[in-house]
């Protein structure tokens, strides 16, 4: 007898909880994490679940034509919603508690909808790993009432990346991804033209084949963050050029890149001594 994989039996048990929910909206930004949840979904609820998008300036358009595309492959309902987080001057001031009231416009649209469409519950894609980092969105799913089915079952992200695989989703291997506003140091307002500026940068920086990367906007500097694998690359004399070439005319009077390389919440640095 094949041995079960314990990441089946937890998607089992994941298929189980979400039919026990009834009818469901998925937060949806077509990342691994979502997606993967989005086609759960899908598989056990059918048409009682619909995966809606935020139409915000803070989510790269690329993002959500991928989104799309996963949406039609996949079979499920997809949707947008229109959020106003750019209109709240506690977001825009870009405190640590930023991505807080993100969520907190998020989902209170979410429940807009869901109380007016008869929908039990609203859900998102937060996994087991995401609880030790600092993700201050996760207090807003608490406050309203989101469900995370992905942490109730246990997946973890390596998990959830290796279900999707065997399932056949393109979304298993995406490289982790962030809305826009991450990008702006702590302190720094957030406004749609600066995000649209990191925005056109990271398109750019796509185009040169790049695959895992984050442009952060520190004023008149920015500051480039490259894999470790692609770094060596990066630090080509061509590509200092090419770097060059993208971003001084993107406003930007100064062009680094760290040596680090890219690594998630590096932003978050600054908040180590709180």
């Amino acid at each position: 007898m094949i041995p079960v994989a314990a990441s089946e039996v937890k998607q089992d048990a994941l298929f189980d909880s979400l039919r026990d929910l009834g009818s469901v909206i998925v937060a949806y930004s077509g990342g691994a994490d979502s997606a993967y949840l989005a086609w759960a979904a899908h598989q056990a609820l059918g048409s009682q679940s619909v995966a809606i998008t935020a139409d915000s300036a803070s989510f790269p358009e690329s993002h959500k034509r991928d989104a799309e595309e996963f949406a039609r492959e996949s079979g499920f309902r997809h949707e947008y919603i229109e959020t106003r987080e750019f209109d709240n001057p506690d977001y825009v001031k870009n405190g640590p508690d930023r991505c807080f009231h993100c969520k907190d416009e998020l989902f209170a649209r979410l429940e807009e909808v869901a109380r007016e469409r008869g929908i039990a519950h609203v859900i998102y894609g937060v996994n087991v790993d995401d609880l030790g980092d600092y993700r201050p969105g996760q207090s807003a799913a608490k406050i309203h009432q989101v469900k995370a089915p992905l942490v109730e079952a246990g997946l973890t992200k390596s998990e959830i990346r290796e279900l999707s695989h065997r399932a056949g989703l393109k979304t298993w291997d995406r490289p982790a991804s962030a809305c826009l506003s991450s990008r702006i140091p702590y302190g720094t307002p957030v406004t749609i033209e600066n995000v649209k500026t990191v925005e056109r940068g990271e398109e750019a920086i796509k185009a040169l084949g790049f695959r895992q990367f984050r442009v952060r906007f520190h004023g008149d500097l920015v500051r480039i963050e490259i894999a470790p694998d692609e770094l060596e690359r990066a630090l080509a004399p061509e590509m200092a050029r090419a770097f060059t070439a993208i971003f001084k005319p993107l406003g930007f009077h100064y062009v680094t890149l760290d040596l680090e390389g890219y690594r998630q919440g590096s932003l978050n640095a600054v908040l180590a001594p709180l």
